[in-house]
């Protein structure tokens, strides 16, 4: 278990002084971060390696959106693997311990030169996974329904601002990528309940993503990204009422 806390801050916050989900998914990035340097493994060593992590799937459900000045204490763990998949859960909590969010996610270790997956035994360190709690099985991947009519939100371009040091666009940008398909009337009166990505093809420099985006159905809010010749990833946002 790897405990990290930090505060929201203005910066981190939407217009409604709500946690971003990109804001999320960096301070859950980080935390994992943290936890593989504390066995003794940092992520200059992993560069050096020719080594990284690639998150596959990622399955984050809200009990509340976190706020302006909030501070939050995230918990994380490695629950162990299966075949080339580790699986890393979640939890998310106020300063006065109350639950905010919790998480699922699935990740690959990878060859960064040739792109392709490492077993686990590839990784220079012991990693004892922890049996003490669990959030969930594995998340499912997120399969957009074939008869959900999908349409064109915007165009992206990847540039230097959404690069991470793998030279690929960061995870937690992915949120708001997905967050930018949707209006504000539909953010002004819905709250983020839960979010689902599976990442299929990574986003390199200079690459164009087409973010196509269905109407809300009962699911949620499907969202797509596409490259030329593939697809990126696809997510599924569920809003609700806004807690009040």
């Amino acid at each position: 278990m790897w405990i990290e806390r930090f505060v929201v801050q203005a910066s981190d916050t939407d217009y409604r002084s709500q946690a971003k989900l990109s804001f999320i998914l960096e301070m859950m990035q980080r935390t994992a971060d943290s936890a593989v340097s504390a066995l003794g493994l940092s992520l200059e060593q992993m560069l050096e390696a020719g080594m990284g992590w690639m998150m596959i799937t990622l399955d984050l459900e809200f009990k509340r959106i976190p706020r302006l000045n909030d501070e939050l204490i995230v918990h994380t763990w490695s629950k162990g693997t299966k075949g080339a998949i580790w699986q890393r859960d979640y939890r998310i909590y106020d300063k006065d311990h109350t639950e905010v969010a919790v998480a699922r996610s699935t990740w690959a270790l990878v060859d960064t030169e040739k792109r392709k997956l490492l077993r686990p035994s590839a990784l220079p360190i012991s990693v004892l996974h922890y049996e003490g709690d669990s959030v969930g099985s594995i998340p499912d991947k997120v399969t957009i329904p074939q008869d959900i009519s999908m349409e064109q939100a915007y165009q992206y371009q990847v540039r230097y601002s959404g690069l991470d040091s793998n030279n690929h666009l960061n995870n937690a940008r992915y949120g708001d990528l997905c967050c930018d398909a949707l209006s504000l009337e539909e953010w002004g009166v819905k709250e983020l309940k839960r979010f689902r990505i599976t990442y299929v093809q990574e986003a390199k420099y200079g690459d164009e993503l087409m973010i196509v985006r269905s109407q809300l159905t009962s699911e949620g809010a499907f969202v797509q990204g596409k490259l030329e010749q593939a697809i990126s990833f696809a997510a599924c946002l569920e809003l609700g009422e806004e807690a009040r």
